[in-house]
């Protein structure tokens, strides 16, 4: 029996946007969603009191690559699992590790049944594969696991996008078999193929053709202008099977995922709302504001006057903007709280636009402010 169980509650009846329900092992997600990301088993500068609390994260991700080579899965293991070790007790998914071993470039050795690569901690010659990243994915103890891939450089030629993407079906296959289908976690596909169209659809038909639980977009936001990747997702979109869960991995801004929900997209992550949140930018409805700009140093507002996170409840700009300009590390809490509220929020309201049947009307309002950036 499988781990997962996804039903639609709402769907946009001109388009291919929908509000879901995904049930995991350790609760309920509510989609679209978007997923804070705990690389090492922490997001950044966060609590967990804090995701749950103030962000009202429903699920983050951890990161397979980091956490095999430090602290050690099996480590992990021993201390009860991710959760546990984390002091998480909702879901969790975890990637495959294959987009960190890829962004290693020269330091990775690619071959038939995995990627050989040297440590960047300590230089030792590691080995990471489908069987490997499914074994490890295991002893982590995630609610969803992601298949281990190639992601495709950009900018890639038909046959080296073809190439990656078939190498990435075969893989596709044995993480299903060395994973099969549990009540315990539950194995996404990837859809690689690069900018090409017609390989992306030949990517979907092998990963829908294997009984995988949700369906995810690998290789886009890698250098790709954003009409390349729209373009990416407006092929896939009237394609993805409708009973399962579509996640888009490692994108975006606020207007790319209001863009992925409109093309049917139900689960996003990207270290954006975090990284940027530790160099000073930060989001609202009317787009980016760079909190170290002298224009701040007297603001007495809120970054955002209609947001209830904690930071926009208690502080103001040019307090933000000192912390950030005298280096305190309560720069960094503050404006991560913010940004991933933020995010979470939008979500939020994009799930309430689909129930109350205004979806277009949403989008088109949220889009038109944020891109004119007050």
């Amino acid at each position: 029996m499988s781990s997962l169980s996804f039903e639609i509650v709402a769907n946009d009846e001109n388009g291919y946007a929908r509000a879901g329900r995904m049930q995991l092992p350790h609760g309920l997600v509510e989609t679209p969603v978007f997923m804070p990301v705990g690389t090492q088993a922490t997001v950044k500068s966060l609590t967990p009191a804090d995701l749950t609390d103030d962000i009202q994260a429903s699920i983050i991700l951890g990161n397979t690559y980091h956490l095999m080579l430090r602290p050690g899965a099996d480590l992990v293991e021993k201390m009860g699992g991710l959760h546990k070790f984390m002091a998480w007790n909702r879901p969790i998914l975890t990637d495959s590790g294959g987009f960190q071993v890829w962004s290693l470039g020269e330091l990775r050795k690619i071959e038939a049944h995995g990627v050989r690569f040297r440590s960047h901690i300590d230089g030792r010659e590691v080995f990471l594969g489908p069987k490997e990243s499914m074994d490890i994915q295991r002893k982590l103890g995630s609610d969803i696991v992601m298949a281990f891939d190639e992601c495709t450089p950009y900018p890639a030629t038909f046959k080296e996008a073809n190439d990656s993407m078939q190498l990435s079906m075969r893989w596709a296959s044995e993480c299903r078999e060395h994973l099969p289908v549990n009540d315990t976690q539950a194995l996404f596909g990837i859809v690689q193929g690069g900018m090409y169209p017609e390989l992306r659809l030949e990517s979907l038909k092998a990963i829908s053709e294997i009984d995988f639980e949700g369906i995810a977009i690998g290789g886009l936001s890698v250098g790709e202008p954003k009409e390349e990747m729209m373009a990416m997702m407006d092929a896939l979109a009237p394609h993805l099977p409708k009973e399962k869960p579509h996640y888009v991995m490692g994108v975006g801004t606020p207007d790319d995922l209001i863009e992925g929900i409109d093309r049917g997209i139900d689960m996003f992550d990207c270290v954006m709302p975090t990284r940027n949140a530790r160099n000073g930018t930060l989001f609202t409805d009317d787009g980016k504001i760079n909190i170290k700009n002298l224009k701040h140093a007297e603001d007495k507002r809120p970054i955002m006057e209609s947001c209830n996170c904690y930071t926009c409840k208690n502080f103001s700009r040019a307090y933000l903007r000192h912390l950030y300009m005298a280096k305190e590390i309560l720069s960094s809490r503050l404006n991560t709280l913010h940004n991933l509220h933020y995010y979470c929020d939008l979500m939020s309201r994009a799930r309430n636009a689909l129930v109350e049947g205004n979806w277009p009307e949403f989008r088109d309002n949220f889009l038109q402010r944020y891109r004119s950036e007050a």
